[in-house]
């Protein structure tokens, strides 16, 4: 089924001609659960991973030796979707959810051994429309991450990993990749999903809008949020950020949101070129307070059954990450942020 985002609820390039300078286009990728394999794009599917090469591993030491099975995720999660399917679970489902959701303890792990990656996304440049070429003729993006929020110097931020290769040179497929015995944090484990992909236009985040321009867009924002409280209707609201520029859930290309930080530059730190928005993993397909963003499809959904985090991950508590790459040579290292 194809998803097509709503026409937005003002014309912003109307309000502010300026814009149109700055207009740009992303692709929503629509991540929902399905079956896919190793062929195509996915979210949480399998990684096209040839036999001769390693699979990569977390070898930071941190601790890794107690948390949760990732059978015990997708079990708990069937669980709950049959339950809200019938809008509230049985006394037995209740004790079955807890059960599942309960830590355990690993004793043979130690803090030190290394333990392999989890597969978030694959794209195939042939699936998704905008996604940025690869080095030396790669057509196929793959993102894994460590399980575990243990790393840098604050000891809880995520470690991506990003991997190119050209997918007519596997030869000899890996049937299933190396899994953890134990995994941190629920939200780590991606849902399978297959993808509905969706050019869309763009605008980037109002801070990294020149000093006059953001400062406009802030003034009508203002008056549009007096007229909506003379009105009380304070919940439906239209806001530049929420509502008109950025999309959200996963997607390729466009502007990088910076809601949690200022905008900072991210330059390639090999040759130290701007570097562009070359993938967003998401949280949330569409906020729980405006839903703008809901796709016409999903409105046809019982509002119990509809599903903002088809794809179960959770990027540093319900936030996204924001992965850049360098425009003048696709081979040069990735930076990322977390937002």
């Amino acid at each position: 089924m194809t998803r097509s985002t709503p026409p937005r609820p003002v014309h912003i390039e109307g309000l502010f001609p300026k814009l149109g300078a700055f207009r740009g286009v992303t692709t929503r990728l629509h991540p929902r659960p399905g079956q896919a394999d190793a062929s195509v794009s996915s979210v949480g599917g399998p990684l096209l991973w040839p036999t001769d090469e390693p699979w990569p591993v977390c070898a930071e030491p941190h601790k890794r030796s107690r948390g949760h099975r990732i059978p015990g995720i997708r079990r708990k999660r069937q669980v709950l979707a049959d339950a809200w399917a019938r809008d509230v679970p049985t006394e037995d489902e209740r004790v079955l959810i807890t059960e599942l959701g309960r830590r355990h303890r690993d004793q043979d792990v130690a803090d030190t051994d290394p333990i392999p990656l989890i597969g978030l996304v694959q794209l195939y440049r042939r699936d998704v429309p905008g996604l940025a070429p690869g080095p030396d003729g790669c057509d196929l993006l793959q993102v894994l991450w460590c399980p575990f929020e243990a790393h840098g110097p604050s000891r809880h931020s995520l470690a991506p990993h990003v991997r190119w290769r050209r997918s007519d040179q596997v030869r000899v497929p890996l049937d299933a990749s190396p899994q953890p015995t134990l995994v941190g944090f629920e939200g780590s484990v991606a849902e399978p999903c297959v993808l509905h992909p969706e050019q869309v236009v763009t605008y980037p985040y109002a801070g990294s809008l020149p000093a006059r321009l953001e400062k406009k867009i802030a003034a009508w924002e203002e008056k549009e949020e007096r007229k909506a409280e003379k009105r009380g209707l304070d919940d439906e609201l239209v806001t530049y950020h929420h509502d008109l520029s950025i999309p959200q859930g996963c997607r390729v290309g466009g502007f990088p949101s910076w809601h949690t930080t200022d905008p900072h530059p991210m330059n390639c730190v090999t040759c130290a070129a701007p570097m562009l928005l070359l993938l967003t993993i998401d949280s949330n397909e569409w906020d729980g307070a405006s839903g703008s963003w809901m796709p016409i499809e999903e409105r046809a959904v019982p509002e119990h059954l509809r599903d903002r985090r088809p794809t179960k991950l959770d990027v540093g508590r319900d936030g996204l990450l924001n992965i850049f790459a360098c425009p003048t040579e696709p081979g040069h290292p990735h930076r990322w942020s977390l937002q």
